[in-house]
């Protein structure tokens, strides 16, 4: 394959597996390129500026993890969305040509058929069936008092325990000798 490069990549088509889907539902497919803050910014405005009930997120292959962090970023923003998730492999199809082709013929093109896994996650405002497999009720909603300012503590359920005295730092001394070759503790060495 060292003398083979990608040409093209294409995937194969697939309708999204929820049955009873609005024919306008907004699909954001999400590739491995894909900004978050891009993807986000366009979920988020259907969402909440154009009133949308419901939106999916979908991705293959090194997506799949993009696509999920868009999802609990968009539930953490929203809140109360119930979501099923569906998983599934998809077929992509990349298209590689020879670099050296033999000098008496055309270039050889070889093509490659790859599995590669699929998620789809529908979002909706309005309940969803809960006994249809991949379902997740919405998450509590969060107390008034809370910080919802994207602060580091956001994600944090409860209170963290203090700490237990074994595990709070220890203080370390450093000797420094005040000749370059003394006989004393050298630089960097810890006194034990």
């Amino acid at each position: 394959m060292e003398n083979f490069r990608k040409v093209r990549t294409s995937e194969e088509e697939m309708p999204l597996p929820f049955p009873d889907l609005p024919p306008d539902v907004v699909e954001m497919k999400v590739k491995e390129g894909s900004k978050i803050r891009n993807l986000m910014n366009f979920a988020m405005a259907q969402m909440e500026l154009k009133g949308r009930r419901q939106i999916v997120f979908s991705g293959c292959g090194r997506a799949v993890t993009k696509t999920i962090t868009c999802v609990e970023i968009m539930k953490r923003k929203l809140g109360g969305l119930h979501q099923v998730t569906k998983v599934r492999y998809k077929t992509v199809l990349e298209v590689w040509e020879n670099q050296d082709p033999p000098p008496d013929g055309p270039a050889q093109n070889l093509t490659v058929h790859k599995n590669v896994p699929s998620i789809c996650i529908l979002l909706s405002r309005d309940p969803l069936d809960p006994n249809q497999t991949g379902y997740q009720p919405p998450e509590p909603r969060q107390e008034a008092g809370e910080d919802t300012s994207g602060s580091s503590t956001k994600g944090l359920k409860r209170p963290l325990p203090p700490p237990c005295e074994e595990l709070l730092p220890k203080k370390v001394q450093v000797q420094v000798s005040d000749s370059p070759r003394g006989s004393g503790t050298t630089a960097g060495q810890l006194d034990h």
